[in-house]
């Protein structure tokens, strides 16, 4: 689920910050430039693990800002496929389920991928599951354990629609259609 990713990266440190000490000042470039976003086919950056070297130090001319060569490890969130992970359920609709991982929230359960046999219930605006004549619900803010079976990075749409939902640049696929998937309850 987390991996340790090696970068180097060239940074440039602002003038203003040149007062704090050297890694403060790198630490501080690498969380505004990586914390929080997603790098293509590499995953969620969570954190800085460690500075390994700075090298430079070079002011350009007509700059004042001195550019270092940075080699630096982050911490990556980036789950392999067949990779089990619990997560919330957030929301139901007629193409599944929505889980929230607390801090990633594109994971979705496509109807397929749901234990058979599953309907969706219009009334209640949740699936249910008819195990052996019982039918269990899925509800809402449940703990759910399911499978990675696709991590997605789309690409950057040029235009988007207005009332399109928002783009999320890393998307993970799951199914929750084994023993000892769906809600956590259930087992």
């Amino acid at each position: 689920m987390f991996v340790l990713t090696k970068f180097k990266h060239e940074l440039r440190i602002a003038p203003q910050k040149l007062s704090l000490p050297l890694l403060e000042a790198i630490t501080s470039e690498i969380q505004s430039l990586f914390f929080d976003k997603v790098i293509k086919d590499v995953g969620l950056c969570i954190t800085l693990y460690d500075v390994r070297s700075v090298e430079g130090g070079f002011v350009f001319p007509g700059d004042g800002a001195p550019r270092f060569t940075v080699d630096f490890q982050l911490v990556m969130f980036r789950p392999f496929i067949g990779e089990v992970l619990t997560g919330k359920l957030k929301k139901c609709d007629k193409s599944g389920l929505y889980i929230s991982l607390q801090f990633f929230e594109d994971v979705h359960i496509p109807e397929h991928l749901l234990q058979q046999p599953s309907v969706f219930d219009e009334d209640e605006k949740l699936w249910i599951w008819n195990f052996n004549g019982n039918d269990m619900f899925m509800d809402l803010e449940e703990e759910v354990r399911f499978r990675v079976v696709q991590v997605k990075y789309p690409t950057i749409p040029t235009e988007q629609d207005k009332g399109a939902k928002p783009f999320a640049p890393m998307e993970i696929i799951g199914d929750i259609n084994a023993d000892g998937l769906g809600l956590v309850s259930w087992w």
